[in-house]
């Protein structure tokens, strides 16, 4: 057993941990279908499957597999006991040539379609932290009401009384998203996974700081750049995907620079400034988006 009664922060774990219960979709009348619970692999998501074991409450533990998802993140994931693993409908590739563009930090349709598909009408929980981003500190809160149309969005603070009320009396429907660990810093999580012995996703020890997807748009270039060469069987794919998204905006009569997929994929991976020239010049209107 542990040398000490909690991890070190115990307040940011009992807060945590209160923000969970007195959310109960079930015990409060919420919802007929216990908390839906967005299950990464990462250590944030770790984290958050810790917590809710130690809650009691009644949660699914849900990964969605996205088709470009690490090795070493899938057969983690599979380690990991109860995990629903949901795979999509449409792997990473065929969404390419569907959407007849890459994925873009702007247009970030692989997140919507392969991540963060799942859990609507749930009470879902995310391991999301301010920590992460600057975004993330200013668009997001512990408590949030998801509606389909992204502008109905409502952000709230779920420790706090009137923001609970809004809540509760809310008509919007879709997502009601839990954020339990909001305000925890990278040593928090860190420190709790040490504690309660969680051995995390061996990657990190491979000296990866984030864990998403293979070629994520999200990260800098030269982190892109670095797990293509960890991954180069990933590197051929998207290529061959490159090339049948070129001939599918050229059967559509689609405006495009590019003449080759290795045009593409450079573009792609190797510059930022690039990328945003070149998304400047492509008409989202005309993507089948």
């Amino acid at each position: 057993m542990h040398g000490q009664t909690t991890f070190l922060n115990w307040n940011k774990e009992r807060i945590a941990l209160e923000r969970i219960k007195s959310l109960d979709p079930i015990a409060h009348g919420y919802m007929d279908t216990p908390y839906y619970v967005a299950y990464s692999g990462g250590k944030d998501s770790d984290v958050l499957r810790i917590l809710f074991e130690l809650s009691g409450v009644k949660y699914d533990l849900v990964h969605n597999h996205t088709t470009v998802d690490a090795p070493e993140t899938v057969h983690y994931v599979r380690s990991i006991p109860g995990v629903i693993i949901s795979k999509p409908e449409i792997t990473m590739w065929d969404l390419i040539v569907k959407k007849r563009m890459p994925p873009t930090r702007i247009v970030r349709y692989c997140c919507t379609e392969l991540k963060e598909r799942g859990g609507q009408d749930r009470f879902v929980a995310t391991g999301v932290r301010w920590a992460e981003s600057v975004g993330r500190k200013a668009k997001r809160n512990s408590l949030e009401i998801i509606s389909p149309r992204m502008k109905d969005k409502i952000v709230l603070n779920a420790d706090n009384d009137e923001s609970r009320r809004m809540f509760e009396t809310c008509s919007l429907q879709g997502k009601r998203v839990l954020n339990p660990i909001i305000d925890w810093t990278d040593d928090d999580v860190w420190e709790f996974l040490r504690y309660y012995g969680c051995r995390s996703n061996p990657l990190y020890g491979c000296g990866f700081k984030r864990i998403g997807c293979i070629g994520c748009p999200m990260a800098q270039d030269h982190e892109r750049l670095r797990v293509f060469g960890r991954y180069p069987q990933y590197r051929a794919i998207y290529i061959h995907a490159f090339n049948r998204m070129l001939a599918a905006r050229r059967a559509d009569g689609l405006p495009t620079d590019w003449q080759t997929e290795q045009q593409v994929f450079d573009w792609w991976v190797h510059s930022t400034r690039r990328r945003r020239e070149v998304e400047d010049q492509i008409r989202l209107s005309e993507v089948a988006i």
